[in-house]
């Protein structure tokens, strides 16, 4: 149904009983206005963030994205906006949402790349995304605006439950493409915090052999690695994907879809909270991480404690205690081929090392150059 005019829209939008942050990069800011300019908004808006500069939307992430205006980054926004809502709301809230727009609008100087725009929505239930391509030159900035803020309140109007839509009028050959996926069971009460572990593909609670990561994408040298594991250990590696993660963004229920469509049905994968090795270890005590050296270096670098040494050993200690250890592969760094042997590591970690040998296990690949289209390096 189209709404009559905004302000009715608006007015239904505070009248249902949905609580929300509204992220903003920039594009859709009018979107803001129009939520504000109407009585009500207190009821609807728990806050609206605009992280404008890189600085502000990286620390928003928590993680550099690939790309700053996409799908992926606005999906990224619209989940850490939904945990802030579920943060400010509280535990006896009613329904909550995250709402996120990214955009490469017109500017001041020449834009190489297209204009564009991503909306997304996070709730506890789905994951949605609208992305336009506007043609260039078509509208000055303020058209452009007005277009993109339309779609961020219609996408509101949606996070509410509501009915109506402003109508949205792109121009030939512009269109509005939508990509949703609904939670699992599983997903939702991983998100919520309710279960730690969700099993997929005939995943056990309990694996002997863990090879975590983001898969981003799946490629021959992570199938390699859980071969070797197998071979060395004699027990087959269960493949983890943590959906959160230390220095990247959270991963939405769209992405886990995309992320567990690459795995085999005889591949068993176990989505986790666990961001660090140290909260893996109190998931699957007794097991062994199959990890690569650049891995073990991060597990390794004090930057991860909060630069404090004393924090670091007790984390190291309490993965040794926990009957865990690390079999770890070699891999080009970027600067060639490093080992176990060539890494400076604290002797509470090496004592549960065990390497691969080259001769063994070498797959000069990863999954950053190949979203890249590059060559291997030493990220991921």
């Amino acid at each position: 149904m189209m709404a009559t005019d905004c302000g009715s829209l608006v007015e239904a939008i505070h009248a249902a009983p949905c609580q929300m942050v509204l992220v903003l990069s920039g594009g859709g800011s009018r979107a803001l206005a129009e939520l504000l300019e109407v009585p009500g908004a207190s009821r609807t808006l728990l806050e609206a963030v605009v992280p404008y500069s890189e600085a502000a939307l990286l620390e928003w992430l928590g993680g550099r994205p690939d790309q700053f205006c996409s799908a992926p980054t606005a999906r990224a926004m619209a989940m850490v906006a939904y945990n802030r809502a579920r943060c400010l709301a509280g535990a006896e809230a009613g329904p909550l949402a995250g709402v996120a727009c990214t955009a490469g609008l017109a500017t001041d100087r020449p834009r190489r790349g297209d204009h564009r725009a991503h909306v997304a929505l996070q709730t506890d239930a789905e994951t949605a995304c609208w992305s336009l391509q506007l043609a260039k030159g078509r509208r000055n900035r303020r058209d452009e605006e007005q277009l993109v803020a339309t779609l961020a309140l219609n996408c509101v109007a949606e996070s509410c439950r509501v009915d109506d839509r402003l109508p949205l009028e792109p121009g030939d050959g512009e269109r509005v493409r939508c990509a949703r996926a609904a939670a699992r069971p599983a997903w939702r009460d991983l998100l919520l915090g309710r279960r730690d572990v969700a099993c997929e593909n005939g995943a056990v609670e309990t694996p002997a052999v863990v090879l975590s990561g983001a898969f981003h994408p799946l490629h021959a040298g992570h199938r390699r690695m859980a071969e070797v594991a197998r071979q060395l250990l004699g027990r087959s590696a269960h493949f983890e994907i943590p959906i959160v993660n230390a220095d990247k963004p959270p991963l939405d229920y769209y992405e886990l879809e995309c992320r567990l469509a690459q795995f085999t049905a005889d591949e068993p994968v176990l989505l986790t909270r666990a961001a660090t090795f140290e909260e893996k270890s109190a998931l699957f005590g007794g097991a062994t991480f199959a990890v690569g050296v650049d891995t073990l270096r991060r597990i390794a670098s004090p930057a991860f404690y909060g630069n404090n040494p004393k924090a670091r050993l007790a984390a190291l200690e309490r993965i040794a205690s926990r009957g865990c250890r690390f079999l770890v592969f070699g891999r080009d760094m970027g600067t060639g081929f490093v080992r176990l042997g060539d890494l400076d590591l604290p002797e509470a970690l090496r004592a549960i090392c065990q390497e691969v040998p080259a001769k063994v296990f070498r797959e000069d690949i990863c999954s950053t150059a190949l979203r890249r289209g590059g060559k291997a390096g030493a990220e991921d």
